[in-house]
């Protein structure tokens, strides 16, 4: 079969003259609407990107140091955003399918690299006012540092021995924990966990867990579903509401937590890798791990650069494990005391 000139010269510029650069896109040669519509994002997006990760995409020790930083970065954003690895996309910026995928291993690195510099909690005071102010904002409920949940990504199975990445639907999945602000602007991102833990148990041993123990979170604290326990930093809804003040706590903490599930929607649409239409990902779970936590990356970026998707409209996603909640009062003293402190001074 006839192999395209275009490809093996390429191939030829990405092993043999590692000195030289591919320059058969141009970025100004075409339209926002086609870059939209094929990478996903503007042409003002994409430059900064490229000034963002240029260095870390042109080092000397990567393979694919012949191509430029630029179509390194709409072959990763081509994946990103369709969720394959389409011979036309390649054939547009003149890179083969192989060359197409160390792009998107070179791109997810450099992202993963940034990742606290794009996710963290705030940590100056006014800014943590501003966010508890967001939150209250939305339906009444004071002290809100971010709401948590966890959201399942489909994955090749590891082996055929390995079942801790299988989840209660018998797939095998990445389970991701994590934190949003009230505009869906990611806090926290933890996407390595095996699929078959509970979200309990991923947020008992996540990074998350010894950060609200080990500082002093006084004055706020994450909304989480009642697949969680309740702490003293964690509020969750009241398994059986009974008094006007406890509906009208579970109410605002409904509404309120209802922005993660947002996030999660609004992550699975923009980034279509993820939402299992094309398929699961099929990388080994830690490599699958890092394209999960560049999309988070870029999603809080596409943000910080107005970016909003929230009104773009639903896309089919893979279909989330229900959990067995044990529904079980908290042994956590102190943390009863603190909800019953909140819905008797802001609820009743």
């Amino acid at each position: 079969m006839a192999i395209p000139i275009a490809v093996l010269d390429c191939d030829l510029l990405l092993y043999g003259r590692g000195h030289r650069t591919l320059d058969r896109f141009k970025l100004e040669d075409v339209t926002d609407e086609y870059l939209v519509s094929t990478y996903g994002f503007p042409r003002r997006f994409i430059y900064y990107l490229v000034e963002l990760l240029g260095a870390s995409l042109s080092r000397p020790t990567q393979r694919s140091r012949a191509i430029s930083p630029e179509t390194q970065i709409l072959a990763a954003l081509g994946f990103y955003t369709s969720g394959s690895f389409q011979t036309r996309m390649g054939d547009a910026i003149g890179i083969s399918q192989a060359s197409m995928s160390r792009c998107v291993a070179n791109v997810t690195e450099a992202l993963v690299e940034r990742a606290s510099q794009f996710i963290h909690f705030p940590e100056d005071e006014a800014t943590v006012q501003s966010l508890k102010d967001d939150f209250y904002g939305l339906a009444g409920m004071p002290g809100v540092l971010g709401v948590v949940d966890c959201t399942h990504v489909a994955i090749k199975a590891p082996n055929a021995e390995d079942l801790s990445y299988v989840n209660r639907k018998g797939l095998h999945s990445l389970n991701c924990l994590m934190v949003c602000d009230a505009r869906g602007v990611l806090l926290s991102a933890e996407t390595h966990w095996p699929g078959s833990l509970p979200d309990c148990v991923v947020l008992q041993r996540a990074a998350l867990t010894s950060h609200f123990e080990t500082e002093l979170h006084k004055d706020g604290w994450l909304l989480g579903d009642s697949s969680f326990f309740l702490r003293t930093w964690l509020m969750t809804p009241l398994h059986i509401p009974e008094t006007p003040a406890e509906y009208r706590y579970n109410m605002a903490h409904s509404a309120t937590h209802n922005v993660i599930e947002r996030t999660f929607r609004t992550i699975r649409s923009r980034f279509r890798c993820l939402d299992g239409s094309k398929g699961t990902l099929q990388y080994s779970p830690e490599k699958s791990s890092h394209i999960i936590l560049a999309c988070c990356v870029l999603h809080n970026i596409s943000l910080e650069h107005g970016l909003d998707v929230w009104s773009s409209p639903a896309t089919g996603h893979m279909e989330q494990p229900e959990e067995e909640y044990e529904q079980m009062e908290s042994m956590d003293s102190e943390a009863c005391r603190i909800r019953q402190e909140l819905l008797l001074t802001h609820f009743s």
